[in-house]
């Protein structure tokens, strides 16, 4: 399945590059929410390469939604994670494949194209970046660390991840936006940046990147400190060592 998950994240990848930075088919599919033909072409690449190798398994896909089909394994499929980014030609996507067993994590692997980096990683092997280990970062001061966020689709997120900013800001080092969910994840599994967090994730957003920074040696929960799962939006992943300091930062108005 590993095997799998990284022939259909490079073989998505070689579809988005072909294509960039040539102009895409946009369609809105909600508020501020677009997807292109290459999201569509892409997913249609992964899911029918899925399909012809474990074809009693479950496929969930952000673009074409759900196929269920009883199978205690799941695949989580984001065909081009940063998808605003790419139709604005901003260099900052990638593709983001999960494997689930019994709804956790066992297989994740973001790919980015332009890099061409591979981040992968299984329950118990670790992380790594093309073939090479990883690990998160030793910062340990909040004060020292670079961190990551993203604004979301809707108001109601962008006015909550306004306020955790005013109160995180002050504290750390710098905050940076990345556009890309799954990027960021696997940035803070690769020690790139020490911390990411959002309050409007999907199960596709983050189902690869939790477990590279799991298995990097970091630390996922809730905004609010509580066990992370895939049926939350609202997730905190960093090295683990500052993770407490943010949490306190993030929850308590006063800091």
């Amino acid at each position: 399945m590993l095997k799998t998950a990284v022939e259909a994240a490079k073989g998505a990848g070689r579809i988005i590059s072909e294509r960039y930075p040539d102009k895409c088919s946009i369609t809105m599919k909600g508020f501020r929410d677009i997807v292109t033909d290459v999201d569509t072409e892409t997913e249609s690449f992964i899911c029918d390469l899925i399909k012809s190798r474990f074809p009693d398994h479950s496929i969930i896909s952000e673009e074409s939604g759900d196929h269920i089909t009883g199978s205690r394994y799941i695949w989580v499929v984001d065909p081009l994670d940063g998808t605003n980014n790419y139709a604005h030609q901003h260099p900052m996507f990638a593709v983001s494949i999960a494997v689930l067993e019994d709804k956790d994590p066992i297989i994740g692997v973001i790919y980015d194209p332009l890099r061409d980096h591979t981040f992968a990683a299984h329950t118990g092997g670790g992380a790594k970046l093309n073939e090479s280990p990883i690990h998160v970062s030793g910062v340990k001061e909040l004060q020292n660390a670079l961190l990551s966020i993203d604004w979301g689709h809707e108001n109601k997120v962008r006015e909550e991840m306004l306020d955790y900013v005013h109160r995180v800001l002050p504290c750390c080092g710098a905050i940076r936006t990345l556009g890309s969910a799954a990027l960021a994840l696997a940035y803070v599994a690769a020690g790139w940046l020490d911390a990411y967090f959002q309050p409007g994730l999907k199960p596709w957003d983050t189902a690869a990147g939790a477990l590279l920074v799991e298995e990097a040696g970091g630390r996922c929960t809730t905004i609010q400190g509580a066990p992370y799962t895939l049926r939350s939006s609202r997730c905190l992943a960093t090295n683990g060592l500052i993770h407490d300091e943010l949490l306190k930062n993030i929850c308590d108005p006063d800091k």
